[in-house]
């Protein structure tokens, strides 16, 4: 590969692993803003279950008039609140799977658009600071699939979840939980430590 191809494209590797970084912590961040919600999701659909279950018109309460079907309708609007929420958090989400894998896209165009110059030594060669240039790629590659897959299985959760549903509700805050990859996120925390030194290098 030429040298200045060479260079072209270890500069966009870095950003690509920068963004990585960052990308983690978001992702992280909004995981956890999400884990309360869930548990919001679960108690109110309790309280909408308990609601269904009696009939406020046999106890002291039934002087109020449309207790029942008031109540009702306030767990309803509060679960539709929760739900919206979610439903932003995975916008975000979105916006990360998306910025990045636009950056990894970018990354193996530029190294297909050279491929007439590549020198395959070259590419699969590492040093003390940096990774080479095949398992860059390949790490990359592994990162965009899992922030794919955490956004996918967790949209399609979420877009089983109607506030009338309340097996489904219930079970959520588990289905959910139960989403999370240990394995993939202690991948990417082993890469980002594989690539420090590169990414630190100026």
């Amino acid at each position: 590969m030429s040298k200045p191809a060479l260079l072209s494209l270890q500069q966009v590797l870095k950003k690509c692993f920068q963004s990585l970084q960052n990308n983690q912590k978001i992702l992280n961040s909004v995981l956890y803003e999400c884990t309360p919600l869930m548990v919001s999701l679960g108690n109110l659909t309790e309280q909408l279950r308990a609601l269904q279950n009696i009939n406020i018109a046999n106890t002291t309460l039934h002087n109020f008039p449309d207790l029942q079907e008031r109540l009702h309708y306030k767990l309803v609007q509060a679960v539709d609140i929760v739900l919206g929420k979610l439903s932003e958090k995975m916008s975000l989400l979105q916006s990360v799977r998306d910025s990045f894998s636009n950056q990894v896209s970018g990354a193996f165009q530029l190294y297909e658009q050279n491929s007439d110059s590549l020198d395959i030594a070259t590419c699969c060669q590492r040093s003390a600071t940096a990774p080479s240039i095949c398992d860059m790629l390949e790490w990359l590659q592994d990162a965009e699939r899992y922030y794919r897959q955490q956004f996918l299985r967790r949209k399609v959760l979420l877009q089983t979840l109607k506030p009338n549903q309340f097996a489904l509700l219930e079970t959520a805050a588990k289905r959910w939980e139960s989403l999370d990859s240990p394995r993939g996120q202690d991948n990417i925390s082993d890469t980002l430590f594989k690539v420090s030194f590169f990414v630190e290098a100026q």
